[in-house]
């Protein structure tokens, strides 16, 4: 489960904030941070399939403001680890970390991490299902953001920046 992550985490900040300067790369990255923590740090514990710290809430706002504090006086790689942070915010929020109190308010819960991780306590056809919905949304934003023109889709993988423009009505 990818785009359902990815996709959804950058329309969702390219609605809310409306910044066509940012690095929606790093969102679509950040968006999988969750997952990616979990598996690391389940690789070193020896459970790689055990939900773990990347799914709390409190490990993600420590994380902004380390980027707040460590990124003074050097804005353009602030702009960019904000935006991983605000993938990660996305992220929680698809993956229904928020369900699971326990997990979602470590370490002030005192939680142990005993369960899967949340993709996998899912029906594959709920997965499935999910995944179909992202790529909905990635077709939704290839058209709005213009992404089919090589031009628009070059300067994207280039920096990072989109631009939302809803279609023109025909009179």
């Amino acid at each position: 489960m990818l785009v359902w992550f990815m996709a959804l985490s950058v329309a969702g900040v390219v609605f809310v904030f409306k910044d066509p300067r940012l690095d929606h790369r790093m969102v679509a990255a950040g968006s999988l941070a969750p997952i990616v923590i979990d598996v690391a740090v389940g690789s070193i514990s020896g459970f790689p399939t055990r939900v773990g710290p990347g799914h709390s809430m409190v490990v993600h706002v420590v994380w902004l403001a380390v980027v707040m504090l460590g990124t003074i006086g050097r804005r353009p790689m602030r702009k960019r680890l904000i935006a991983f942070s605000l993938g990660g915010f996305g992220g929680l929020v698809l993956d229904g970390a928020w369900t699971r109190t326990r997990v979602f308010s470590w370490p002030l819960t005192g939680a142990k991490f005993t369960g899967r991780q949340f993709v996998l306590d899912r029906p594959l056809a709920v997965n499935v299902l999910l995944e179909i919905v992202g790529l909905a949304c990635l077709a939704f934003l290839i058209d709005r953001c213009r992404l089919k023109r090589p031009s628009e889709r070059a300067a994207f993988f280039r920096s990072g920046k989109l631009e939302f423009r809803p279609r023109m009505r025909k009179r």
